[in-house]
């Protein structure tokens, strides 16, 4: 029964660093959140990660390193769903847009993403590497899902022109100005039926701006 040792221990051993990352990059977005991300150290963060800072370079590596962690984890939540059905007529691409667009607003809207925006703004000329780390990790996965989707329309001969174009087009739809009331702190979070609701209009506004070539 020895050899089942082994491979328990290492899954144990996985399972221990794992929770360790996740706390070192929880205790590193707090730490960026209230004493900015230029000024929060290493150690800090070790200390409030109860870690070594030997441990938290190993595990996860530099502030850089952690805030790149900590944007790529979402913004995985932001691509195109692996289950997107063929796009071979308008109902379902309003469906697929209605479905990613909720995704979309549901994802960003969170306070704790919202927080990534906010401290990428006060970072901007102190630490420029947030905003860039924020916007070609985040942003750009959300923006290739949409162009990837109206891509696909095109061919399927669903909408006409560039696909770039109509992404930002539907962005606009989506979004209006809740992104920057978000940042603001103006409006609060939509509840998951406005959320809907939102999502849903903006399939339906583009659409009716696009029609069937």
């Amino acid at each position: 029964m020895w050899y089942y040792s082994v491979p328990m221990s290492r899954a144990k051993e996985s399972s221990d660093a794992a929770a360790v990352r996740g706390r070192i990059l929880t205790a590193a977005f707090a730490a960026f959140q209230e004493r900015g991300y230029a000024a929060a150290s290493t150690l800090e963060i070790a200390t409030r990660a109860r870690v070594s800072k030997r441990d938290l370079y190993a595990l996860v590596g530099n502030k850089q390193k952690m805030l790149i962690a900590a944007i790529g984890h979402r913004a995985k939540r932001l691509q195109a769903p692996a289950d997107m059905p063929p796009l071979r007529d308008r109902a379902t691409l309003a469906h697929v847009l209605t479905v990613f667009g909720a995704q979309l607003v549901r994802e960003v809207s969170d306070p704790a993403v919202v927080a990534v925006f906010r401290l990428a703004i006060a970072e901007a000329s102190r630490a420029p590497e947030v905003a860039h780390t924020l916007d070609s990790l985040g942003r750009e996965t959300s923006r290739a899902a949409l162009r990837q989707i109206m891509t696909q329309a095109r061919e399927a001969g669903l909408i006409d022109g560039r696909p770039p174009e109509l992404a930002e087009q539907f962005s606009g739809l989506l979004w209006r100005d809740l992104m920057v009331s978000l940042f603001l702190g103006v409006a609060e979070r939509p509840s998951p039926r406005a959320i809907e609701a939102r999502a849903r209009d903006a399939a339906e506004a583009f659409l009716r701006i696009h029609p069937m070539p």
